[in-house]
């Protein structure tokens, strides 16, 4: 067969795999790419942002000293608050992160400790499952921390982090979040809509998601456990 056959035939190939996922996604981002929205920054949001956390029980949040929890089936997490550190298990692994000291970082292979290369690349995997896993948890309880813009669009809430990332939280009239829109680095399409309407109603009497869904995508938050 000619060089220029074969050629013709891969092209055609990686045409014929590659237009359908294109089209698709130029239909969702021109249907659902938006701009990010102006606030109004001041009382009014933080009142707002109060009633949120109040709706959410914050108070119970604050008293829970232990959270377990498994994201999609795949990472299961013990944070234990007070003492600032989280048990991050995947596969195999475990790692041990110390969330005040980085220097305290443990990393382990069925029950072994390890260290050097493998240990480093276990723990910056764990740190990054952490900070996403436990964010499609804990957002609605992280507005008022340090660096983080709280401004009034409309009704609803804009949250801005020192990222960069924003996020426009939909709240209910008693105040608790049915969904936010995205407005972040990581995703090409801004402004996404993200559910959190499937709460649960823990021991301690703190609210956490069970459910969150993208588009045709659901994330499962699962094995909730608190303690006090």
């Amino acid at each position: 067969m000619k060089p220029k056959k074969i050629l013709k035939i891969i092209l055609g190939t990686v045409i014929f795999l590659t237009l359908p996922s294109l089209l698709f996604f130029g239909f969702l981002y021109f249907k659902y790419n938006e701009g990010l929205p102006q606030g109004t920054e001041g009382k009014q949001a933080d009142a707002v942002a109060t009633k949120m956390l109040i709706a959410l029980n914050y108070e119970a949040f604050v008293s829970t000293e232990v959270f377990e929890w498994t994201y999609k089936k795949r990472h299961h997490y013990k944070w234990e608050k007070s003492k600032n550190t989280c048990d991050v298990y995947w596969k195999q692994y475990k790692v041990n992160l110390d969330l005040k000291d980085k220097n305290n970082h443990q990393a382990f292979v069925h029950s072994f400790q390890v260290d050097g290369d493998l240990a480093e690349e276990l723990i910056e995997k764990a740190i990054k499952y952490y900070e996403n896993d436990s964010f499609w948890v804990f957002a609605p309880f992280r507005i008022f921390n340090q660096n983080v813009k709280r401004a009034l669009v409309g009704n609803d809430l804009l949250v801005t982090y020192s990222n960069g990332n924003s996020y426009l939280w939909q709240l209910d009239d008693n105040g608790k979040p049915h969904s936010f829109k995205m407005w972040t680095s990581e995703l090409p399409i801004k402004g996404l809509e993200a559910s959190w309407t499937d709460w649960t109603h823990t021991e301690t009497g703190v609210y956490l998601p069970t459910f969150h869904k993208i588009l045709f995508f659901g994330m499962e938050i699962s094995d909730i456990k608190v303690t006090d």
